[in-house]
């Protein structure tokens, strides 16, 4: 006979999570959607990723997995002050939190093979990312500069330099 620890465990790792985040950022509770911000802003503070990639809530009593459909979090603005190698930009998610790109938060983009449609992200804190908000990322793109001898548009903050993507002559062209 199972002990009740025994029965949880096989329950968290056999069924589907409880908790959902969709790719817009909205939180799920067993298919319902999270309406008190501040219980999402609780709830994501003790949001971890695990070496496999999966998200579990962890507090010192209790351990639930999170299905997260593509990032946890949503940049939803950025601003940027300065310009070249001295620009600092700054995020703010869909929860509020304020991050400032560069060594501690590194931008990256993911194009799909398939479409060619690029995926833009923040690293937030260790494991964690922002999928960054498509009309953020057209502001980025407004905002970054051109290497024409590697055919790279890119973007810096913080005395960094991040890739948004590589261009060829076709597209350089108008």
């Amino acid at each position: 006979m199972k002990t009740a620890r025994e029965q949880e465990d096989n329950r968290n790792t056999n069924a589907e999570s409880d908790f959902r985040i969709a790719r817009d950022g909205t939180w799920f509770y067993h298919g319902s959607p999270i309406l008190r911000k501040s219980l999402v802003k609780l709830f994501s503070t003790v949001l971890t990723r695990e070496k496999d990639g999966s998200f579990w809530l962890v507090t010192p009593v209790e351990r639930v997995e999170v299905t997260v459909d593509d990032a946890p979090f949503v940049v939803v603005a950025a601003t940027h002050a300065g310009s070249g190698r001295y620009q600092c930009l700054h995020f703010r998610t869909n929860l509020g939190d304020m991050i400032e790109a560069g060594p501690e938060h590194p931008i990256w983009v993911i194009v799909n093979p398939e479409n060619g449609q690029p995926t833009p992200y923040v690293k937030i804190r260790s494991g964690i990312e922002a999928l960054i908000a498509r009309t953020v990322f057209y502001d980025l793109v407004a905002w970054a500069e051109e290497d024409v001898s590697i055919g790279e548009l890119f973007i810096q903050s913080n005395n960094m330099r991040f890739s948004l993507g590589r261009f060829t002559e076709e597209n350089n062209t108008a």
